[in-house]
């Protein structure tokens, strides 16, 4: 048994031995085989590139196609009026002509207002713009009177302000106040009213107590705004209503625009 085992171990060593040398072998067959391969290829896509380029440079070129007649034989071309003139017509031209001096004397022109917002400006310009030829907004500034101030005039000083005080209490005048700083400062307030009327009889009281008050009217300026406009026939008799315009609105007669 051990001579046939040493016989056996022998031969597989001897094949062990020589498998190593065949791969080697196979693995340097392989690796020859690819700078051929690389250099094949290489002659190929030079070979396409060249072939490419000479198609390009010695194709025959395509001759352009004649040129189609716009019109048969014997139809005269078609021609545009502006083309005929040699001259393209002129875009004033399309536009309206603007009103001569003549068709400005003939018109009616109105002014409606004043309307107290722009809002309402817009909606009243919204139903008239059917009945005129022109219309404009116009704004302007109006003073207004805000009310009236009853008082006596400012004092020299805080405590000769705060003396007049103490004597209108005294007297029973209830509804006063004292300006403690500002433009006013040591003026003793005497009311604020929304009618002339009220305030005259107030001054007329302080005044029945042996003291000199003034009345002041109260305004400020305020932004009113107008529709101007070219009547494009009679003049509705319900403009104002038709308008939507406030009670206070009027209608004026102004020059055309």
């Amino acid at each position: 048994m051990r001579a046939a085992c040493t016989t056996s171990c022998s031969k597989a060593s001897r094949r062990g031995r020589r498998s190593p040398t065949r791969a080697a072998r196979i693995l340097r067959h392989a690796a020859g085989l690819v700078p051929m391969f690389v250099r094949a290829l290489f002659i190929l896509l030079l070979a396409l590139n060249i072939g490419g380029a000479c198609w390009l440079v010695f194709a025959p070129r395509a001759q352009p196609a004649a040129a189609t007649p716009a019109t048969d034989p014997g139809v005269a071309p078609l021609v545009l009026l502006s083309e005929r003139d040699g001259s393209r017509p002129d875009p004033t031209e399309l536009a309206a002509a603007p009103e001569s001096a003549a068709d400005l004397a003939r018109d009616q022109c109105r002014r409606l207002g004043p309307f107290p917002t722009q809002a309402d400006t817009r909606s009243a310009m919204a139903v008239l713009t059917p009945l005129t030829k022109r219309i404009r907004t116009r704004e302007t500034r109006a003073t207004q009177t805000r009310g009236y101030w009853v008082y006596l005039p400012a004092m020299a000083s805080r405590e000769e302000a705060l003396g007049v005080a103490r004597e209108l209490s005294g007297k029973g005048v209830r509804d006063y106040y004292v300006v403690t700083a500002g433009e006013q400062q040591n003026t003793v307030s005497l009311g604020l009213f929304r009618d002339q009327g009220n305030a005259e009889r107030r001054r007329a009281e302080i005044q029945a107590l042996g003291l000199a008050p003034q009345v002041a009217t109260r305004t400020e300026e305020l932004p009113q705004y107008w529709l101007d406009f070219a009547l494009a026939g009679e003049e509705p008799a319900d403009l104002v209503a038709r308008a939507g315009a406030p009670r206070e609105a009027r209608v004026e007669t102004i020059a055309c625009f």
